[in-house]
């Protein structure tokens, strides 16, 4: 019984597993798999590619029908662009920059407190503004000065004249303080006028809110002026 035994063991065949197929629910789980990533690559692709459109419309500048790469610094990009803004700019360019140099003449020349501390006003607000409208022309592809205005001494909207501005250099004092306050309230008015018509005629949005700002400072800085005036 027990050879019996041992020759059975010995001689029974040997069978290797098999891995058992795949069913059909495998099979069907790696295909959902693999349409997963499918999906989720063409959902990439089209992000980046809708990327770089917004990209391309972001880079384009609307303002009268022109496009660029980038703005310049300032650019006026609210809305287009009508010929009262370019106006405005180029004229109020020239304005604010005879305003500055009045306003440099007050350091060592001004007496009155008042006339002092209105000066550096001007210089902090109106410094910067030139640059903007600078960056708002440019980026029109208008030119920073009017043509009929290159080279020419400007006597209008409240400008001074070349002989009053070397009358103004040459006073000290009280004498400069009268002098000063006068012609800048002149002034004052006269770039008021300039920013209610670009206000009723001009397009952009950004140039009309500057315009707005300088009819509210410049009327604030004209009571202050006449308040010096009267206590002089």
């Amino acid at each position: 019984m027990t050879a019996f035994r041992r020759t059975a063991l010995t001689h029974a065949p040997h069978h290797t597993p098999t891995r058992p197929a795949p069913t059909r629910r495998t099979s069907a789980r790696h295909r959902g798999t693999a349409l997963g990533v499918v999906a989720v690559g063409a959902l990439l692709l089209a992000a980046c590619g809708s990327d770089g459109d917004d990209a391309g419309m972001n880079g384009m500048n609307h303002a009268g029908g022109t496009s660029s790469a980038a703005a310049p610094t300032g650019a006026a990009g609210s809305g287009g662009f009508n010929d009262a803004d370019v106006t405005f700019a180029q004229t109020m360019i020239p304005h604010h920059r005879q305003a500055l140099e009045m306003a440099e003449l007050a350091d060592g020349r001004a007496s009155d407190a008042g006339i002092k501390d209105l000066a550096g006003a001007i210089e902090k607000a109106q410094d910067p503004e030139i640059s903007t409208m600078t960056g708002w022309l440019k980026s029109w592809g208008r030119p920073t000065t009017a043509h009929s205005m290159a080279g020419m001494d400007m006597a209008g909207d409240g400008m001074m004249s070349g002989k009053d501005m070397t009358e103004l250099k040459a006073l000290k004092g009280r004498e400069f303080d009268t002098m000063f306050a006068r012609m800048m309230i002149d002034h004052h008015n006269g770039a008021i006028a300039m920013a209610k018509t670009e206000r009723s005629d001009g397009e952009n949005t950004d140039t009309k809110k500057l315009a707005g700002d300088i009819v509210t400072g410049q009327s604030a800085e004209v009571k202050r002026l006449r308040s010096i005036l009267d206590r002089l």
